[in-house]
């Protein structure tokens, strides 16, 4: 082979290993784009979760007239306004957190509302703030009062998220519009088991009404059925219910939930547990649980008072 050979087959060979490396490269870099395109989604979410849990918590909180999580939750400069029409024109309405919270205080006859979420619509910047558009349903025992459209700032301290801001529209549903949904009643009765107000829990029920727990004896009236709810209630001081599902029998209907929370009588172990079991209500013609039978496995419910959920 001669030289002009030689130079001509390395030529090649150049022009070769140039275009493999021109192929291989952008491969590479769209392999690492997508390595970390799919890092910042996952972190994403992560975040978009923590908000929305805090978000929950905030809803559940205002339902249950609950200042001490509120405050928690909030900034102590927060602040609070809502659009809402009267009369053909639309009104605004201004608070700080402080003035919000003195206000839910200051209720003599509190009542449970619950705030049902629709759809989150997140942005966040750089990990630290966020804005939230959250539409809602607002009900009370079970019948839906108004929608909102709601406009959330929250913002980072701490690797906390906090509420720094909130403003909603408020559409009032006319009274004749308004009608008795189960869900929504279920939903609002498993809310007010972790308000640490047992008397919230007593509403739901006709003012003679009747909740028996397993093979207990039925506690008949309101305030009987407050003292079994407080006795949850403080039993398990962190107590949540979760609406599960209801099911509809020929003999009533069926209230599934599932009940988590730390056990702190004195002369337990702390443990925390984790049941599920339903009500069976027959309900009245007010849309109140006339009786309600309840059950659960008391056999699991004391062992894991012992040893704990996973033991």
């Amino acid at each position: 082979m001669n030289i002009s050979s030689k130079n001509r087959l390395l030529s090649m060979l150049l022009v070769t290993l140039l275009l493999f490396s021109c192929q291989s490269n952008p491969d590479k870099a769209k392999t690492s784009e997508r390595n970390e395109s799919s890092a910042i989604d996952s972190k994403s979410s992560e975040e978009e979760n923590e908000i929305k849990a805090v978000l929950e918590r905030i809803l559940i909180a205002v339902g249950n007239r609950d200042v001490q999580e509120l405050s928690a939750l909030t900034f102590d400069q927060a602040i609070i306004g809502w659009s809402y029409l009267k009369d053909g024109i639309w009104l605004n309405k201004e608070l700080t957190i402080e003035e919000y919270l003195s206000n839910i205080s200051a209720i003599e006859h509190p009542k449970p509302i619950s705030e049902t979420a629709i759809e989150y619509t997140i942005s966040i910047t750089k990990g630290r703030i966020a804005t939230v558009e959250l539409p809602t349903i607002i009900s009370q025992f079970g019948v839906a009062r108004s929608e909102e459209v709601n406009h959330f700032t929250m913002m980072k301290e701490n690797d906390q998220w906090k509420l720094l801001s909130v403003a909603w529209t408020v559409h009032r549903i006319p009274e004749v519009e308004r009608e008795f949904d189960l869900n929504l009643f279920a939903q609002g009765y498993a809310q007010v088991w972790g308000s640490q107000r047992p008397e919230f829990v007593a509403m739901f029920f006709e003012e003679e009404g009747a909740l028996q727990v397993n093979d207990g004896e039925p506690a008949i009236g309101r305030n009987a059925i407050s003292k079994v709810a407080q006795s949850f209630m403080t039993k398990f001081p962190d107590i949540n219910v979760r609406f599960d599902s209801l099911a509809h029998k020929p003999n009533g209907i069926e209230f599934h939930w599932t009940l988590t929370g730390t056990d702190a009588d004195p002369g337990g172990n702390n443990h925390k547990v984790k049941v599920s079991g339903f009500e069976l209500w027959t309900m009245s013609e007010g849309n109140l649980i006339k009786d309600s039978k309840g059950t659960f496995s008391s056999e699991e419910y004391n062992r894991q008072l012992e040893f704990g959920i996973d033991n």
